[in-house]
């Protein structure tokens, strides 16, 4: 089984354009959360999300590209030009063939889809819909322009696990190459949900967060903290480069990390309701896979959405798969500042994982007040923390019971 290289980031999220923008914030423990601006909120319970800041469409693609490209798809697009501007990629022709993508959604182009829909229902309801309607919406236009655009003509695969997705996306892209299937993968993930349908249907589950009393929407996420509101929605993509090792080092490309273990589970219980077994076997294989005991594991980025339920059964999950090193883990939600971005979250997680690992500085939870004694484990609250960080995971836990964990090694 070969070694898997990760050689390039690249990141749209809530706190900026691009990785250093998000690592900055992440560090700052500045929030990309606030109220939304998209759509009047008026009648709305939840008000508030984690939208993308000063993202021009016509800075980055034409007209002609905007009219087959939901935001969703841009998303990835840009996002997937910085992981391959940094990892220095090229590929000869013969290449292309071993060169894939994997990436995940949750959603699709709902943006597309939502628009299309009220125009056809409450507006003009006898006008033709955009022909390209459907090449915007489907759950694999952003797979589909990523392989066309960077040419990549071996395994395409869309990933639909929902908050799990990106992770999914990674870790299956991972096992690609370790067994010989691909030398390079693009993996990672978008979402683009906010957008007046899906925010009421997502509040109709009653785990957004509101405003909170203080009218402060930065606020609003607060992942293990005793008084915590619920998740906040988000939008942006992720993607990393990964290579496998003899193709990175023979190259002479920077290695930022080893992606070293992937874990994949399924509950097989509740559609809604996360389990503690099933993730924590998930993260035994990452291990495994690894060759990593407990005892050498440093940082972990929880799943953490900030929700009533998620919470505790995380840190009971932690519990159940470290023993006694869970209490010496430095453990952070990086949620609180990027928002929930679905399928885009667990690859925006990972960047925060391999940064951590490359600068020895691990992101704060920010927005903690008072500790929950369901959540007894040490969250790094509110302040970067320097400290060396051998190794790490990465935890997503998704509805349906979906589990996926990544594990990675500093090199």
């Amino acid at each position: 089984m070969r070694r898997v290289a990760i050689t390039g980031l690249g990141a749209v999220s809530a706190l900026g354009i691009g990785v250093p923008a998000l690592w900055d914030g992440l560090i700052a423990g500045r929030s990309g959360v606030g109220l939304i601006t998209r759509f009047d909120t008026t009648h709305y319970l939840a008000r508030v999300a984690a939208e993308v800041p000063g993202f021009a469409f016509e800075s980055y693609f034409d007209s002609t590209e905007l009219e087959l490209l939901d935001p969703f798809a841009q998303f990835a697009i840009v996002a997937a030009r910085e992981a391959t501007a940094q990892a220095g990629l090229e590929l000869a022709d013969h290449e292309r063939d071993r060169a894939g993508i994997t990436f995940g959604s949750g959603m699709g182009g709902v943006t597309t889809q939502d628009d299309r829909y009220k125009r056809f229902y409450a507006d003009l309801p006898t006008t033709r819909v955009h022909p390209f309607s459907i090449p915007r919406m489907m759950n694999n236009a952003a797979a589909s322009q990523l392989s066309m655009r960077f040419g990549l003509r071996g395994p395409a695969l869309a990933m639909a696990t929902a908050c799990a997705a990106s992770s999914h996306a990674i870790g299956e892209a991972a096992e690609m190459i370790r067994a010989g299937r691909a030398d390079v993968m693009l993996a990672g993930g978008a979402d683009a949900p906010i957008a007046p349908g899906v925010v009421r249907c997502w509040e109709a589950m009653r785990v957004l967060a509101p405003v909170p009393k203080d009218g402060n929407a930065s606020r609003a996420c607060r992942p293990f903290s005793r008084d915590r509101l619920g998740m906040v929605l988000a939008e942006g993509a992720a993607v990393v480069v990964l290579e496998s090792w003899e193709r990175a080092t023979g190259r002479g490309a920077a290695i930022l990390a080893e992606l070293a273990g992937y874990g994949a589970t399924a509950d097989a219980a509740h559609i809604t309701q996360p389990g503690i077994d099933a993730p924590a076997r998930a993260i035994a294989i990452a291990l495994e896979q690894a060759r990593l005991d407990p005892a050498e594991i440093d940082y972990v980025n929880a799943h953490g959405t900030g929700t009533r339920l998620n919470d505790p059964t995380e840190t009971a999950i932690v519990k159940r798969a470290f023993g006694e090193r869970a209490k010496s883990l430095a453990i952070s939600a990086t949620k609180a500042a990027h928002g929930h971005a679905m399928g885009a979250s667990a690859a925006l997680e990972l960047i925060a994982t391999v940064l951590a690992i490359r600068n020895g500085v691990v992101p704060p939870t920010i927005n903690y007040t008072e500790p929950d004694p369901e959540c007894d484990l040490d969250y790094v609250p509110n302040q970067a923390r320097q400290m060396p960080v051998r190794a790490a995971i990465s935890n997503s836990f998704a509805f349906g019971g979906l589990n996926a964990v990544l594990a990675v090694k500093k090199v």
